[in-house]
């Protein structure tokens, strides 16, 4: 069974910075992709960002780039989301996830098996 959990987020002013970290348990963390995952109020859940399972190559979304940065300590089974420049667009729930296969850099949500429980971004304008 796997368990992603998230932690980190919370309220912060526009400009702001944040850092969200997901802890894994999981055998072999080092083969899979990590990725994150927001979902406003009243949206559908959108693809924030994904790194291989190496942490080599990453892939963010156009919305974020430049501003957030994806990270991961295979030694420690964490994965990380520093978020700098938040802006009130940025508010929402925030998912860590993993796949159950070896993609490199999976940016559909249907590609994604496993999720946490999320954890709350509010950005105050």
């Amino acid at each position: 069974q796997v368990q992603l959990v998230e932690s980190g987020g919370g309220l912060v002013q526009a400009g702001g910075s944040l850092r969200l970290s997901c802890a894994a348990s999981r055998r072999a963390f080092s083969n899979y992709a990590m990725g994150w995952f927001r979902q406003a109020p009243g949206k559908e859940r959108e693809f924030v960002v994904t790194i291989s399972p190496s942490g080599a190559s990453t892939l963010y979304a156009d919305s974020v780039k430049g501003r957030f940065t994806i990270s991961r300590d295979n030694a420690k089974n964490t994965a990380y989301l520093q978020m700098n420049n938040l802006q009130p667009e940025d508010t929402a729930v925030y998912y860590c996830a993993t796949p159950s296969s070896t993609f490199t850099l999976p940016r559909l949500a249907s590609s994604y098996a496993y999720w946490g429980q999320g954890t709350q971004v509010t950005v105050s304008s």
